[in-house]
């Protein structure tokens, strides 16, 4: 890497990295009812130093921080998996909403709900229960898309919309027939930070820091995946243990996410997109500042769903949709574009 390149990096790493406290201070300081910026530095300095806290940053330490502290985990867990399976599959396309990922990990979440409810067996049987829907849902997407051991792009995208659509419907059965949880999965699903716990937010911060380990430990493959299997093992890399490793850290990252905020699309799909346009596809500088794009993105999209109609919220999974479909479009374009 170029000193030019060096000193780039570290300015828009250091962007984001300011970007995110920023947001942070104004997700915990705005809502139905806003609080001073100035309140919320003080109620952390206060809370990190073991000191008394007034109520009202007793609110803000138990209401609204452990909301936008799982909404920056939310969305580094998605822009995390959406780099994996970019690199993976080889298509900046590649999203686990787009893959039907999501949807398993939905489906998955969805049985551990209506089986064990919302009390304390859920907090830990839905995330083991979306990771087993997020794993075999994108071997399965691998699997319909994969011929004579080459996957194809365009049957990539093809399964994972079809499988999707079918465990929508699997998860629609499960409402039907569990009728007395219905709304409040319902609810879940459209993707919403509502129920916010410090006990979720350590849960959701191991898994990101689980299946972020293994992957900044393999920037070199992921470079490397990119020239192609065949390439990668003359290079030396062992391509199918890597893929196994790949499919099960970004599974994790997604189930993680889906696990307490629901489905929420396009995350995973615009922050790796536009940090590559601005850092290249180096997966050491990709990684961290998808990771951290992820966060501050997810942190400002729960403060729209929280302001733009307060008192009443809008699930966080409707303003990412809409502002991520347009840029889904705009990538389809620019990608025919490229092939022309």
């Amino acid at each position: 890497m170029t000193s030019s390149g060096r000193m780039r990096a570290i300015v828009v790493l250091g962007a984001l990295v300011a970007a995110l406290a920023v947001a942070f201070v104004a997700g915990a300081a705005f809502g139905a009812v806003p609080v001073a910026p100035a309140e919320v530095v003080r109620a952390l300095a206060r809370a990190l130093r073991g000191l008394a806290l007034s109520p009202e940053q007793a609110v803000i330490m138990e209401l609204r921080m452990p909301r936008v502290l799982l909404a920056a985990l939310v969305g580094a867990c998605l822009a995390g998996a959406g780099v994996l399976y970019q690199a993976l599959f080889r298509n900046a396309l590649a999203d686990p909403y787009i893959l039907g990922v999501s949807s398993g990990a939905g489906l998955g979440a969805a049985l551990a709900l209506a089986i064990g409810g919302l009390g304390t067996i859920s907090l830990f049987a839905v995330p083991v229960s979306a990771f087993l829907g997020a794993m075999a849902t994108i071997v399965v997407v691998a699997a319909i898309a994969t011929r004579r051991r080459v996957m194809d792009t365009l049957s990539l995208l093809l399964a994972g919309v079809a499988v999707s659509y079918t465990l929508s419907a699997l998860t629609s059965f499960v409402l039907v027939v569990r009728r007395e949880q219905m709304s409040r999965i319902v609810f879940w699903m459209m993707g919403g930070l509502q129920a916010a716990t410090w006990q979720q937010v350590a849960i959701v911060a191991g898994m990101l820091a689980v299946g972020l380990a293994v992957p900044l430990f393999f920037t070199r493959e992921l470079n490397i995946i990119l020239l192609g299997d065949e390439r990668a093992g003359e290079l030396g890399v062992d391509v199918e243990r890597f893929k196994r490793i790949v499919l099960a850290a970004a599974s994790l990252l997604v189930s993680a996410a889906v696990s307490v905020s629901g489905l929420i699309g396009f995350v995973g799909l615009m922050t790796p997109h536009m940090a590559r346009l601005v850092l290249g596809p180096d997966h050491r500088l990709l990684l961290p500042a998808s990771v951290l794009s992820g966060a501050v993105v997810m942190v400002l999209a729960d403060l729209v769903a929280r302001v733009v109609l307060a008192p009443v919220e809008l699930p966080v999974g409707i303003v990412t949709a809409l502002a991520g479909g347009p840029v889904f479009v705009w990538l389809l374009l620019r990608s025919r574009t490229g092939r022309a």
